[in-house]
């Protein structure tokens, strides 16, 4: 018997991980019918539900990742996609506020998003935003192709005095400061809270 199963998955935000879970579940008979950030699709023959349920928790439990139970989890993990997926394409080019952008995407009222946000993980939308940029920044001076003013606008800052100022209270030391460190620290998206 044929069983499809999808599943949201917490803190799977970033494409490094995609690879590893999907040669994992194949690994031990579970095809992948679709993976993609924070959300899996397999196919199963002859096993249960609850055995598929099971392996597949292992899988992404062994790997750092939670299956997402409840609605407002996956609508937290929606949101952390959709932020993500902003700051992928550059320039960023949002015509519309953040928050009209994740309620017109994930169609759901932004102050019910902003609340559930907030109290799954303890921090505001606005705030997580902040750090995505502020990482983006970090691989941007890394790559040492853009001058500060070039990343400001690739990221919609309005100025690079705002990008600056923010940088700065994000990281705790300047752009330039952290351009000339030998040690470059960044994080991955799935560790950013």
């Amino acid at each position: 018997m044929e069983s499809i199963r999808t599943y949201w998955i917490k803190n799977m935000v970033c494409r490094r991980c995609l690879k590893v879970i999907k040669h994992e579940l194949e690994e031990i008979n579970i095809e992948v019918f679709s993976l993609e950030l924070g959300k899996l699709t397999v196919r199963t023959i002859n096993s249960t539900d609850k055995e598929i349920d099971s392996k597949v928790s292992d899988v992404l439990h062994t790997n750092g990742f939670e299956i997402a139970k409840s609605e407002e989890e996956k609508l937290v993990e929606e949101v952390k996609i959709t932020l993500i997926h902003l700051i992928k394409e550059l320039p960023m080019q949002i015509k519309e506020k953040t928050s009209e952008h994740l309620a017109s995407t994930l169609h759901r009222d932004y102050k019910i998003l902003s609340k559930l946000f907030s109290k799954n993980e303890s921090t505001t939308i606005e705030k997580y935003f902040i750090k995505l940029k502020i990482e983006k920044v970090k691989e941007l001076i890394q790559l040492q192709q853009y001058s500060f003013s070039d990343i400001a606008y690739l990221l919609d800052y309005s100025s690079v005095n705002h990008l600056s100022r923010q940088f700065k209270n994000t990281t705790g030391i300047s752009m330039t400061d952290y351009k000339n460190l030998e040690n470059w620290e960044r994080n991955f998206y799935d560790e950013i809270i």
